[in-house]
């Protein structure tokens, strides 16, 4: 295998978002999920420039590069045009093609994203339904969301939505013969071989840790969106 800058190198998004990094650090001041998190991305640009396949291969299976939010604060701010949220992009496609991502709490939740996301656009049109959301996976909404899944049709009814029926309007059926162009696109765009990976990693990952195969994608998938050390924030 080709070294892991190497491999970094091919993706146009590393590329383009690091090209005279001077580690100023303006990215760092900048960045909110710096301000809370335990990620610095100066020091992941230094990091990647340095060349060291030890620590590039540290980020590769860490948490610290799925803390960023994408909001491309960095690239408004940084002195050399530089943009570490695409470096970011970078490391966390190759952590996804090599599994890597499968070694840290929070990379494995990109499988409770390929399911909920993933699944969403593919078979349903929409990239979050709220059929995938059950309450117990979002305690932080409260009673509310219980009570608004429990009356859905009614209360979609009355805010002029189409749930789960044809026609116009938000929540509505969409067409066979679009979501079959949307996972087309998904194809020939690398988007499915993407999702691809990631489910057979993950389901690696989960018979490693005891899951049985009927089980992953409901234990181990509930396991890696609910788990939290509490070891993330500053």
């Amino acid at each position: 295998m080709a070294k892991l800058s190497e491999l970094l190198m091919r993706d146009v998004r590393f590329r383009e978002g690091l090209t005279a990094c001077m580690n100023c650090g303006v990215c760092t001041a900048i960045c909110p999920a710096a301000e809370f998190y335990k990620y610095d991305p100066r020091q992941i640009c230094s990091i990647v420039q340095s060349k060291d396949e030890g620590k590039i291969e540290e980020l590769l299976r860490g948490d610290t590069i799925w803390y960023c939010g994408q909001c491309m604060s960095c690239k408004t701010r940084c002195p050399r045009g530089n943009t570490p949220g695409l470096v970011i992009n970078a490391l966390r496609r190759l952590s996804q093609e090599l599994g890597y991502f499968t070694d840290s709490e929070k990379g494995r939740q990109q499988y409770a994203l390929k399911q909920i996301l993933g699944h969403g656009i593919l078979h349903t049109g929409y990239c979050v339904h709220p059929d995938a959301m059950p309450p117990e996976r979002h305690p932080e909404q409260g009673p509310v969301w219980s009570w608004f899944l429990d009356n859905i049709q009614e209360v979609t009814d009355r805010l002029g939505a189409n749930y789960h029926r044809p026609g116009p309007g938000a929540l509505r059926i969409i067409a066979e013969e679009n979501l079959e162009e949307v996972r087309r696109i998904f194809e020939v765009t690398g988007g499915q071989a993407l999702l691809d990976d990631i489910d057979r990693y993950s389901r690696e990952k989960a018979k490693e840790m005891g899951y049985a195969e009927r089980d992953v994608p409901t234990e181990y998938a509930d396991y890696v969106y609910t788990q939290n050390n509490e070891e993330h924030q500053k």
